[in-house]
């Protein structure tokens, strides 16, 4: 009997074991505990059994009365152990056939163009050379040709017809490797100006040039990544990590640079991380890390992700970039459900697709997924395989007289000109001086003063001011040293500072997935203010005014004694006035950022602050950088998030320095105390050992990313997202909700169409309806004229999100004057999607109404009641 008891557990186990050895040697984590958990409990009613009588029969049967009550349990067990065996199993002969299929639903065929209202006309001459066209004529143009003409990627022609193929060129803050071009401010900086009329002057500025370089198509504005990983590489790209803030810039953007040339906004979707963003060597040889997944519910994509792109195409965007990452574990570039389904039949988007450069890993799968034109050329398309798909009816004719006419039709539309190129243009200047005041304006709007003790700040006619840090001078603006670094915006930025070097080989390493993960680039640009962050966004101006060179021609008319200091760790302070300490925060596409408070610039600005009572803190920052190691300082009396303002960078930061403008950015995202307190949104995922070489990026937080994480995690930031002071105060009063008598605000939208109905452009009409409109005033109560920024966020019942921002309202109020700032609240505005319906709803409820001057600083509360 002793025995006997001994045995038994040992016998389950076996069993257990040799089942799950039928399909497979390789054990299941989860399996193993589950198994583990049914030989705990046995073996405890054995031991039960053995302390009643280890030799009477009561026990042993109440044994197997245990054991044959369990058979269920163990039954199921070694069920799910076999069928985790198979999946380890198929994970491990053939991943791409295990990760590829089955997480993203397939929605086919793509809808074709359908050219309505503003498309009609060009879309009847697409259509017409379209049929004049052969197969491989079609299929040629639909891909880069090996002569790229200067440009970052160029079609193929058709000259018989009278098309001499697209020049695409990065970037959205201006040409990029382009001579005799300017350097406008990024996408961060815009963001910070909380300026639509600001964003739309400036794409139509960055649009012209692009014209005059023969550029057809200009690679931008950036939609994601919209920001959910605080160490983003590419965050500086983008307006804001808040997908209304960055909607509302989105749609003016669009429509600036369609003045003059095709917009291309990318990159379509859920792309928020660098490290293995791309399969290692792009792909081409089909080993090691493949591109990270993003796995997101349908609810977050709609109201996070996909929304800025709702204003994109209802702005009328020509094109769109497919991002490198996989969503739901099928690539981007060939996601059906992303480009046939989210794009081309819920939001109605009537251009082309492009794939990002090396981004398409399929021929016929791709184009049956929406894919319209692959760059800088197609391994899948390019030897008359496409032709072949289509003679084999594995892609349709029609699917692919489609993309073609898309491709036409955007270029008709928009970007009709003969003799495309850029290296036909090499010796136009494009800079207008008409272009120079918004060069300026968008510089000086961005930044944001978010410490001023004692009024340290605005400047005045200072005896002696001493410069420190290696952002204050302009640095190298030559390719001569680093031509590959220089093209990418990254001159200044030639070693770290440990000291180590870092070249452009480094980083076509960086850019081609060469490079193991926990590598990163360089955290500060230490020889030279930084104007840009790196990579293909980057800017490469003619020229660049530096914070130093600005500050030499203040002194010079102020009189002022001008001591500097740019290479010292701890430099020696004079007796000075004040002390301004200028670091930066680099940050670039290819690889994610190591650090969001770099060692090496926090222990200059202690070194400085414990010599000089009155210490100034300037930091360009690509993205977010955390300040508390030295923020509470008591002789750090004013901070400035610079941000990234291209070529006006120092005449700008006087403007606000010494008091012409008052500071007016407001933050585009949270600045936390410590790094800790982003939780799991500071790092990019990783692979892991259940998914060795592909990541999976698990968007469990759902919406709540940047301020909404802060507020559902009780984690009070630093400075919260929208705060930013200025050199007056304001006040705020009368509060007023009025919903559109007019307005229809049943549950569903009342042009609601079904799923696979192909929408307008845009969307649904009604989404656009405004019904409630929102007033508030609010009174310069301080001495000097300033630019406020009014702020609404709303709390949608039962959405579980207690502040959304939908509204702001930006205005210069003089001195003791009042102004009323407006918001209009749509459909859209105040609807949730319904994962169910699959459709926007308008919940039934009590609605918080908050107007304030940042999340966390909201001065008016009020309610909107929807019966």
């Amino acid at each position: 009997m002793q025995l006997l008891l001994t045995y038994i557990p040992l016998a389950i186990g076996q069993l257990a074991i040799a089942s799950a050895a039928q399909s497979s040697s390789i054990s299941s984590p989860v399996t193993a505990t589950a198994t583990q958990s049914v030989l705990s409990e046995a073996t405890s009613a054995l031991a039960a059994a053995k302390s009643n009588s280890p030799t009477s029969s009561n026990g042993i049967t109440s044994v197997f009365q245990y054991l044959f009550g369990s058979i269920d349990t163990l039954g199921a067990v070694i069920a799910k152990a076999t069928a985790q065996a198979e999946e380890q199993f198929l994970k491990l002969v053939d991943p791409e056939l295990f990760y590829s299929y089955g997480g993203s639903p397939p929605v086919y065929p793509t809808p074709d163009g359908a050219g309505l209202g503003e498309w009609e006309s060009a879309y009847k001459q697409a259509r017409a050379v379209v049929a004049n066209m052969t197969t491989d004529e079609k299929a040629g143009i639909l891909y880069g040709a090996l002569d790229a003409k200067g440009c970052s990627g160029f079609t193929g022609s058709v000259s018989r017809l009278g098309f001499p193929g697209i020049c695409l060129n990065d970037a959205e803050s201006g040409v990029r490797s382009g001579e005799l071009v300017n350097g406008y401010p990024a996408q961060l900086h815009i963001g910070a100006s909380w300026n639509r009329s600001l964003a739309l002057e400036r794409a139509q500025h960055v649009g012209r040039e692009f014209k005059s370089k023969g550029i057809n198509v200009l690679l931008g504005p950036v939609i994601g990544p919209v920001g959910r990983v605080a160490k983003g590489g590419r965050n500086w790209e983008g307006f804001s990590n808040d997908p209304y803030l960055a909607g509302e810039l989105t749609g003016p953007t669009v429509a600036g640079i369609q003045e003059s040339v095709i917009a291309c906004a990318k990159h379509i979707i859920a792309y928020e991380q660098e490290t293995n963003r791309m399969p290692f060597l792009a792909g081409f040889i089909g080993l090691f890390n493949q591109s990270v997944s993003s796995n997101l519910d349908d609810r977050t994509m709609h109201e996070l992700y996909l929304w800025p792109w709702y204003d994109a195409v209802k702005a009328g965007v020509g094109s769109v970039m497919c991002s490198y990452n996989r969503i739901n574990n099928s690539y981007a570039c060939q996601n059906s459900k992303v480009l046939n389904g989210y794009l081309k039949t819920e939001l109605g988007f009537q251009g082309f697709v492009v794939s990002d450069w090396y981004g398409q890993h399929t021929g016929t799968a791709s184009a049956n997924s929406g894919l319209d034109m692959a760059m800088p050329s197609s391994r899948y398309w390019g030897l008359f395989q496409l032709s072949t798909a289509v003679s084999n009816g594995s892609v349709n004719a029609t699917r692919l007289d489609d993309m073609a006419t898309r491709i036409l039709s955007s270029w008709y539309r928009f970007a009709q000109f003969d003799n495309p190129g850029m290296s036909n243009y090499a010796s136009v200047d494009a800079r207008d001086p008409a272009s120079e005041s918004i060069l300026f304006q968008g510089a000086v709007e961005g930044h944001v003063l978010v410490k001023n003790t004692n009024n340290a700040l605005p400047l005045n006619k200072l005896k002696s001011l001493s410069v420190f840090g290696y952002d204050a001078d302009g640095g190298m603006n030559t390719s001569a040293s680093d031509s590959t670094l220089y093209g990418f915006g990254l001159a200044n930025a030639p070693e770290y500072t440990n000291g180590k070097s870092f070249s452009g080989i480094d980083m076509l390493f960086y850019m081609g997935a060469l490079v193991a993960d926990g590598n990163y680039g360089p955290d500060v640009a230490l020889n030279g203010t930084a104007k840009t962050g790196g990579g293909s966004g980057a800017i490469t101006p003619a020229n660049s005014t530096s914070p130093y060179d600005a500050l030499l021609q203040q002194a010079a008319q102020d009189n002022t004694i001008l001591y500097h200091d740019f290479s010292s760790f701890n430099p020696q302070v004079n007796e000075t006035d004040a002390c301004l300490v200028f670091i930066n925060a680099l940050s670039s596409e290819s690889w994610d950022r190591s650090t969001l408070a770099d060692n090496y610039s926090d222990t200059l600005i202690l070194n400085v602050a414990s010599k000089c009572n009155n210490t100034i803190v300037v930091i360009h920052n690509a993205g977010i950088r955390l300040v508390d190691r030295w923020i509470e300082h008591e002789n750090v009396t004013a901070v400035i998030f610079a941000h990234l303002p291209g070529q006006e960078s120092g005449n700008s930061l006087t403007e606000v320095l010494y008091g012409r403008q008052s500071p007016s950015g407001r933050l585009p995202y949270t600045v936390a105390k410590s790094e800790e307190d982003y939780g799991t949104l500071l790092n990019p995922t990783l692979p892991n050992s259940d998914h060795f070489f592909y990541s999976q990026s698990n968007f469990t937080e759902g919406l709540n990313i940047d301020y909404k994480y802060f507020i559902q995690a009780d984690v009070t930031p630093r400075f919260a997202f929208g705060y930013g002071l200025t050199y007056s105060n304001f006040t705020y009063s009368d509060l007023n909700v009025a919903k559109n008598s007019t307005a229809d605000t049943s549950s569903l939208p009342p042009d609601a169409l079904a799923p696979d109905r192909v929408s307008p452009e845009g969307g649904l009409a009604s989404l656009y309806d405004v019904i409630v409109t929102v007033e508030a005033t609010v009174t310069n109560t301080g001495g000097v004229a300033a630019a406020e920024v009014a702020q609404l966020y709303v709390g949608i019942p039962n959405s579980g999100l207690p502040k959304a921002l939908r509204g702001f309202d930006k205005q210069l109020i003089q001195p003791g004057e009042s102004t009323t700032a407006s918001f209009q609240l749509r459909r859209r505005d105040l609807s949730t999607w319904d994962t169910v319906q699959q459709q926007w709803v308008l919940t039934r409820g009590n609605y918080t109404v908050m107007v304030g001057k940042s999340v966390l600083d909201i001065q008016l509360n009020g309610t909107l009641v929807l019966e």
